[in-house]
């Protein structure tokens, strides 16, 4: 390794929930990005006993000007040049959008080519399950400013306005959402009995799909968004990225799945971040801003 690389910034700060016991939110992401070689900066939005889904829980979230007043703390480290990308997820409340955001200045102030990757966890096919005012908060203040975004499809779908029942509609609102590049998560497949992960950049349209996995733990949004981002942030092309984050993300769900485990085991399955064995169907879409003419 040269010195340059050595010293590139590489520290992540990975703002989400956490739970006590397992794999979502920033459980999930700081496992896969230390897994695969990144140091995190880890901020709960929010504390959980366990996930909510699993049954009801306790949720202590922090008071808005002890979280605010953290993470200016951050916005003024003295190592903050050792960052080179911000990863949010679920907010606690919709005022916590704000620091995030003043925090995101802060670290592409020091460091221009750090990226930002905005991770809008606000529902799903049963709808929000977040306060409007939070999912509003995220639209508004965290997508516009994002390099990268990954919503599922639902909460693109939210974000639109309006319901987006196949990969033409689910690309065309991709493209108009606002960042440079937007990972579509349970995307339309074209293969039967599949669900897709959308890639759309500034000149590309990809779609990698795998068989689907009835009734999946929770976490697998947090998941992909990591490991997408240590693949980019490991140099890989975007195509090379999403082919192997999903390969990684399914291959970790279906060994799950097998288990019948209620939580990724992402511990197990360590390995499947670096080398994932998967196959997945990689298919080049035509891209919703190119001219058909050209």
């Amino acid at each position: 390794m040269s010195t340059e690389e050595h010293d590139a910034p590489r520290a992540v700060i990975v703002i989400s929930s956490h739970v006590a016991r397992g794999s979502v939110g920033n459980r999930a992401a700081v496992f896969a990005l230390e897994t695969l070689g990144f140091p995190v900066w880890a901020v709960p939005t929010v504390i959980l006993p366990w996930h909510p889904g699993h049954g009801r829980a306790t949720r202590i979230v922090p008071p808005l000007d002890q979280f605010k007043a953290l993470m200016a703390d951050l916005e003024r480290s003295p190592w903050l040049g050792e960052v080179g990308a911000v990863l949010s997820g679920y907010l606690g409340e919709g005022g916590q959008a704000d620091a995030v955001a003043s925090l995101v200045g802060a670290v592409k102030a020091k460091t221009p080519d750090a990226l930002y990757i905005c991770d809008p966890v606000m529902g799903d096919s049963g709808g929000l399950y977040v306060p409007e005012a939070t999912a509003i908060a995220m639209r508004d203040r965290l997508i516009p400013i994002a390099d990268i975004a990954t919503p599922n499809r639902y909460e693109l779908e939210w974000m639109a306005g309006a319901p987006l029942p196949d990969l033409k509609s689910v690309m065309a609102a991709a493209l108009h959402a606002g960042p440079s590049t937007m990972l579509v998560t349970s995307a339309p497949a074209m293969m039967a009995g599949g669900t897709g992960n959308l890639l759309l950049n500034c000149n590309q349209a990809l779609l990698a799909e795998h068989r689907l996995i009835d009734k999946p733990p929770n976490g697998l949004g947090d998941l992909t968004a990591a490991v997408y981002l240590a693949r980019i942030l490991s140099g890989q092309p975007a195509i090379k990225a999403l082919q192997s984050t999903t390969a990684a993300v399914y291959e970790i769900l279906a060994r799950t799945a097998k288990r019948g485990g209620d939580e990724l085991q992402l511990e197990t399955d360590a390995q499947s971040l670096s080398h994932p064995m998967a196959m997945v169907q990689l298919r080049h879409l035509l891209h919703p801003g190119r001219d058909r003419s050209a």
